[in-house]
């Protein structure tokens, strides 16, 4: 599920200002006490995950355990001719990555 954040942060149902204008001031003012739901720019607020840090770590410490097993090889030019897929981001259109297994884990 995706929120979009960009609408929902400039609503102007929540702000008393132009959204479209970028004025740190706007949350000393009126606005200070808007409903903490409808910023999430930043990933923060009240929806923020609260075991994402923990999450993050055992991502961290699970591939510093697996990365010493493999050896990442380059897939040729044929593969790697560059571009950009379209879609909610912008990756890479061809990644050429073959993945040699060193050892048993």
């Amino acid at each position: 599920m995706l929120i979009p954040t960009s609408i929902l942060s400039r609503d102007p149902r929540y702000w008393w200002m132009n959204t479209e204008l970028f004025y740190p001031g706007r949350f000393l003012g009126e606005d200070k006490n808007h409903n903490t739901y409808v910023f999430l720019s930043f990933g923060s607020g009240h929806c923020q995950c609260i075991g994402q840090d923990v999450a993050r770590f055992e991502l961290k410490v699970i591939l510093a355990t697996l990365i010493p097993h493999f050896t990442f090889i380059h897939g040729g030019s044929d593969v790697n001719t560059g571009g950009h897929g379209q879609g909610l981001r912008v990756i890479p259109k061809y990644i050429g990555v073959k993945i040699k297994f060193d050892s048993e884990i």
